[in-house]
């Protein structure tokens, strides 16, 4: 049986990219949440951003890059120390495993530095498309666009990506936009899906509300539309 081919979203590239600059015109100098002073350190923030917050990551980084200031010492950690320092970000103990085996490989394969190409990142312990993605993208000048559950659910709505894989969304909305506006669109769809396009969306505040999918089946876009009284 012939594996099911991804369905097209419903905008155009062109759509999309109209749809993105009013969105990235809402939430001006988006970027991301973490903090970071090189590429090793937003490595090891995106790691620990795991199913835990951006501020929590940044009240526990500072510590941590004391401790371990650059992938040499990382490598060379004592898991119980390493694991005292993040237990706040949750699942401690596996993102300690995956941090001191990702600085491991870094010291040992890359002579100490994060490599700047997504087929070496993805190659270290602990590290998916989407973080690759965010350290290529933030830290290291090469245009990436990180799908995470935020762009998922913000591109799927609106109708600019059109599946549950993130590997599938991800190639919809980069070829529709040009390559340097891939880590900038990652980010407005972030942040809308943090403060506007929440699970529960706050449509009234959407820049994009009168291109968007959801809000067409759910509110319709007739007259009925402008004063709120939902299509039954």
């Amino acid at each position: 049986m012939r594996a099911r081919r991804p369905l097209k979203p419903s905008k155009s590239p062109a759509a999309t990219r109209s749809i993105l600059s009013r969105l990235e015109a809402q939430h001006p100098g988006a970027t991301t949440e973490l903090h970071f002073t090189n590429a090793y350190e937003l490595l090891v923030a995106t790691i620990l951003s795991a199913q835990c917050t951006d501020a929590r990551v940044n009240q526990v980084t500072p510590a941590v890059f004391r401790r371990y200031p650059d992938a040499r010492s990382l490598a060379a950690a004592e898991l119980g120390e390493l694991e005292r320092l993040v237990q706040p970000t949750g699942f401690f103990r596996a993102k300690s495993r995956s941090l001191v085996g990702m600085a491991t490989e870094v010291v040992e394969r890359q002579g100490g530095e994060i490599p700047p190409r997504m087929e070496d990142l993805i190659e270290l312990p602990g590290v998916g498309r989407k973080t690759a993605n965010v350290v290529l993208g933030h830290a290291l000048g090469v245009p990436g666009l990180p799908v995470d559950r935020h762009v998922l659910r913000v591109a799927n709505r609106i109708g600019i990506a059109r599946s549950d894989d993130p590997e599938v969304v991800e190639a919809q909305l980069c070829g529709a936009l040009p390559r340097e506006r891939w880590t900038r669109a990652s980010d407005t769809l972030i942040l809308h899906g943090r403060r506007i396009c929440k699970p529960k969306p706050r449509c009234d505040q959407c820049a994009a509300r009168p291109s968007c999918d959801h809000w067409k089946r759910e509110w319709g876009s007739g007259p009925r539309a402008a004063g709120g009284s939902k299509r039954r």
